[in-house]
C-alpha cells in the first residue's frame, strides 16, 4: 500500500517531466570461494543499476536502485533488490528554498549514508542554513520504513558563511541513534547444557557538534581546519589541519595533522576496551620536474598511546600514471611497498587500457616471519560513443591467505538525456 501512494504522489511529476536523464549500468563479476581446503565453487554476480530523473522546471523526482543475483549459485537473500534514492526535490523556491523528501543521501562533514526524511535548506546573501530528519533505512536498502523510528532515527542541521572573499565556514550538527534487531542464539548454561536465549542489546547513539573552515589564497595557499566534540563524552573527538603552500612556481609544500579519539558509539560494548589518543603529523613537498612528470615525497609520524610508528613515501605522477613507493616502521612493524599504476586514452577516448601492480613484504615485528603480498590489475575502457562505454577488469591477488586469487569484472554503462 505504501508503494501505491509513493506512486501516486510522485505520478504527476513523471507524467509532466520535461526532462529525462540518467545512466542504466549492467555488471558481471566472477569469484571463486573455497568450502573447505580442497573444495571451492565459481560464482558470477550480476549487478543492474539505474539512476534516473524526472525534471520539470525547478521540481525533480531522483531515482536510484540496484538489482542484484547470482547466476547458477545463490546467495543467501537472492535475489536481492536495493533502492538508494527514491525522493522529490524542489530547488530554489523564491531564491532562497530547497527541499528533498523521501529516501535520500545524506551528507555532512560528520558522516554519511542514507536516510528516509525531510532535508530543508534556506541560502541567501552568502549564508545558508539546513537542517535534516528521518529514519535510518532498513538492512540492504529495502524499499519499506524502518520500524521504530523514534528510536532508528537520525537529525541535524547545518550553518555555512561564504560572504568572505575566498573564506568558508560551517558548524554543524548530528543525533543518529540505533536500535539493534534482538535475535536468538545458542549458549551454555551453568550446567553446561547447550540452550537457546534471546540477545537483547540497547540501542547504539552518537550526537557530534563539528566546525569546519577553508582559505584559499590566490591558488597560492589552500587551507583546511576541522573539529568534532563528543557531546555524549563531552570531550573533544577530532582536530585535524592540512594545507599547501605553493613556494615557487614548480615547488609545492604540504602539511596535515589530525588529533583523534576512536568513534565508539554511546552505550556501546566496545566502549569497555581500553584505548586512546591517536594523533598523526605528515609533511612534504611535490616538485614539477617538467610538464611530463612531478616529484613526490612525504614523512609522517603517528603515535597511539605508548606506541610511535613512522612512514615515508616516495614517488612520481606522470600524465600516464605514477610510481610509488612507501615504507613504515616503528612499533606497528615494518613495511615495504611499490606500486605502480598506468593509463592512457588513445583515438580521442575510444580506448583506454590501464595495468597496475604492487609488491609488498611486511612483519608486525622484528621476531615475526616476512610476509609477502602481490597484486596485479589491468583493464580497458572501449566507448564507441558518448553515452555508450564498456569495462572489462581482472585482478589477480597473491598471499599467505589468499592463494592465486583472480577475479574478472564486466561493465557496461549507458547514459541517456530526454528533453519534451
Amino acid at each position: 500500500m505504501k508503494k501505491v501512494i509513493l506512486f501516486v504522489f510522485f505520478l504527476p511529476l513523471i507524467l509532466f517531466a520535461q526532462n529525462i536523464n540518467g545512466r542504466f549500468t549492467s555488471s558481471i563479476y566472477s569469484f571463486e570461494r573455497f568450502d573447505t581446503v580442497n573444495s571451492s565453487e565459481t560464482y558470477f554476480r550480476t549487478y543492474q543499476t539505474l539512476n534516473l530523473n524526472f525534471n520539470y522546471k525547478n521540481f525533480s523526482l531522483r531515482t536510484r536502485f540496484n538489482f542484484e543475483s547470482n547466476i547458477g549459485n545463490l546467495l543467501d537473500s537472492d535475489p536481492r533488490m536495493r533502492f538508494y534514492n527514491l525522493y522529490f526535490e524542489t530547488r530554489d523556491l523564491f531564491n532562497v528554498l530547497t527541499i528533498k523528501l523521501g529516501r535520500q543521501p545524506l551528507i555532512t562533514p560528520i558522516s554519511g549514508g542514507l536516510f528516509d526524511g525531510i532535508n530543508i535548506k534556506v541560502k541567501y546573501s552568502g549564508f545558508s542554513l539546513s537542517g535534516f530528519y528521518g529514519g535510518n533505512v532498513p538492512a540492504y536498502q529495502k524499499l519499506k520504513l524502518i520500524e521504530d523510528i523514534s528510536n532508528n532515527y537520525v537529525l541535524g542541521g547545518r550553518f555555512e558563511m561564504t560572504t568572505l572573499k575566498n573564506f568558508r565556514f560551517g558548524i554543524s550538527y548530528i543525533d543518529k541513534n540505533f536500535k539493534p534487531v534482538d535475535y536468538y542464539a545458542e549458549r551454555l548454561n551453568e550446567n553446561l547444557d547447550l540452550v537457546t536465549v534471546l540477545i537483547q542489546t540497547k540501542s547504539n547513539q552518537y550526537k557530534y557538534l563539528s566546525a569546519d573552515a577553508f582559505y584559499n589564497y590566490k591558488q597560492i595557499l589552500d587551507f583546511n581546519a576541522r573539529y568534532e566534540f563528543d557531546l555524549n563524552y563531552k570531550e573533544t573527538s577530532k582536530i585535524e589541519l592540512d594545507g599547501r603552500i605553493k613556494a615557487t612556481k614548480d615547488l609545492g609544500l604540504n602539511f596535515y595533522f589530525n588529533q583523534r579519539e576512536p568513534k565508539i558509539r554511546y552505550n556501546s560494548i566496545f566502549s569497555v576496551f581500553d584505548y586512546g589518543n591517536s594523533r598523526e603529523i605528515e609533511g612534504g613537498f611535490d616538485y614539477k620536474v617538467s610538464s611530463f612528470y612531478t616529484l613526490i615525497f612525504k614523512y609522517g609520524d603517528v603515535k597511539f598511546g605508548g606506541e610511535h610508528s613512522s612512514r615515508i613515501t616516495i614517488g612520481a605522477n606522470t600524465e600516464f600514471g605514477g610510481l610509488t613507493y612507501r615504507k613504515t616502521f616503528g612499533d606497528v612493524g615494518e613495511l615495504d611497498a611499490i606500486s605502480i599504476f598506468m593509463a592512457k586514452s588513445f583515438f580521442e577516448g575510444f580506448i583506454s587500457p590501464s595495468a597496475g601492480v604492487s609488491y609488498t613484504n611486511y612483519k608486525l615485528s622484528n621476531d615475526d616471519n616476512l610476509n609477502t603480498i602481490t597484486s596485479f590489475l589491468a583493464g580497458i575502457n572501449i566507448r564507441p560513443w558518448r553515452n555508450l562505454s564498456f569495462d572489462l577488469q581482472g585482478q589477480y591477488f597473491n598471499n599467505k591467505i589468499y592463494k592465486n586469487d583472480l577475479r574478472l569484472m564486466f561493465k557496461l554503462n549507458y547514459l541517456f538525456n530526454t528533453n519534451f
